[in-house]
């Protein structure tokens, strides 16, 4: 049946499936049909797409403002929600992506080692993706119950650490006992110390390969003790440096001022020959916290014990096992640098990997380590005029916001 003329033999039928309308090729014409002619099977084809007569677009447009109309709170409810979703949704990815920083940290668990610990997991924008373990202040195994126990006492112990190194590449070991306690701790028992069960079984070395591969160009490495596993790791992988965000080191001297040797700073001269490698194969950026800079940046002891008399379960561990180091500081040996004040040497480096703008006036030059000096072995070289001909120059801290630094130390004990 025709749609146009009402009687039999229309033959011409509409392409769009859904309509129903067939129509006699001249009234399809008439009734403003668009004709589709197909030049194999001649000029009558089987498809037609019909057209709606100009009164029946009228018609249905008006229909379908009619509908818009009566729904345009609702159309305009749904617009904005979905705008708000994408834009929260924008920011959120945005903030995140910012301000979230990953850790990897590296430590000889001593006092100011635990204090640093604890000042990045206060950080709301930090992400510690581990802790390795390396010999320094105490033996290795010390270092890992110590690190336990610092999580621990910060509802933390699911982030992962791992046993490194227990000497140095070459000659004897040192220890900071008379300074730390001969278990770093300030020889404070803690009869609820978690096990090393929970040490993982993996080897440091090989998590901090693992973990930086797993997050190239993601992650900050936060170096608190003698570089022996840093050295080891980039002999594995020399591609290691390139694939870290930054890399912060505690240790070395600018004045040739020593705390274990003449010239010496602990953690440089515990092993020199992995801080040589470390300051010469580690080609990504480099902050180094120095011994005297830490010792001219130290806070009044009255800062200490404010500190220290908050009224929370990370203080009372603190204060316990930092008794000891408040009397060592009174030694004569120690009086000249630390009697003034409370110095975290950690801490320094901890809190500029965790804040960017916490550096405030540095100094950029290559360093490198002396290896064979009588008295200056371990001892860090600046090199101010260029003989070392070194394209890489580290950043090193001369001042620090100290406000800012304060507010840092008293959240990680709240």
């Amino acid at each position: 049946m025709c749609n146009k003329c009402q009687t039999k033999g229309a033959t011409a039928g509409c392409e769009v499936k859904r309509c129903k309308k067939s129509y006699h090729y001249p009234c399809a014409v008439r009734h403003r049909a668009e004709i589709v002619e197909d030049a194999v099977k001649g000029k009558y084809v089987s498809a037609l797409i019909s057209v709606l007569s100009w009164l029946e677009l009228l018609a249905a447009g008006a229909a379908a403002w009619r509908l818009f109309a009566a729904n345009r709170r609702w159309f305009r409810a749904v617009r904005e929600r979905v705008f708000k979703r994408c834009s929260s949704s924008c920011s959120h990815s945005t903030t995140r992506s910012t301000m979230s920083k990953k850790l990897l940290v590296d430590a000889d668990c001593g006092l100011d080692d635990a204090q640093a610990i604890m000042l990045a997991l206060a950080a709301p924008n930090v992400e510690l993706l581990g802790i390795t373990c390396v010999h320094g202040n105490t033996t290795v195994e010390n270092v890992c119950k110590n690190i336990l126990r610092v999580l621990q006492v910060c509802s933390k112990l699911e982030i992962p650490v791992f046993k490194g190194a227990a000497k140095p590449i070459l000659g004897n070991s040192i220890d900071a006992g008379h300074f730390h306690g001969q278990d770093g701790l300030g020889d404070a028992p803690d009869p609820n110390a978690p096990g090393l069960d929970l040490v993982q079984k993996e080897g440091a070395v090989s998590a901090m390969i693992r973990i930086v591969n797993e997050n190239p160009g993601e992650v900050s490495l936060v170096a608190l003790a003698p570089l022996t596993n840093l050295a080891l790791a980039v002999k594995m992988d020399p591609s290691l440096p390139s694939k870290l965000r930054g890399l912060y080191i505690m240790g070395g001297n600018t004045e040739s001022r020593g705390n274990t040797t003449v010239c010496g700073e602990f953690n440089f001269t515990a092993d020199p020959e992995a801080a040589y490698i470390v300051l010469n194969d580690y080609q990504c950026p480099t902050y180094l916290a120095c011994w005297e800079f830490t010792c001219y940046s130290k806070l009044p002891w009255e800062f200490c014990d404010d500190w220290l008399a908050q009224d929370t379960d990370k203080a009372r561990f603190m204060a316990r096992v930092f008794r000891h180091r408040i009397e060592a500081s009174q030694s004569e040996r120690l009086q000249k640098d630390l009697a003034a004040g409370f110095v975290s040497c950690d801490s320094y480096a901890m809190a500029a990997a965790v804040d960017d703008s916490f550096i405030t006036e540095s100094d950029r030059y290559p360093v490198s380590v002396e290896l064979t000096g009588t008295y200056t072995r371990g001892m860090m070289v600046m090199d101010t005029v260029g003989f070392l001909k070194k394209a890489h120059k580290a950043c090193i801290m001369k001042k620090v916001d100290m406000e800012k630094f304060k507010q840092m130390m008293m959240a990680a004990l709240k």
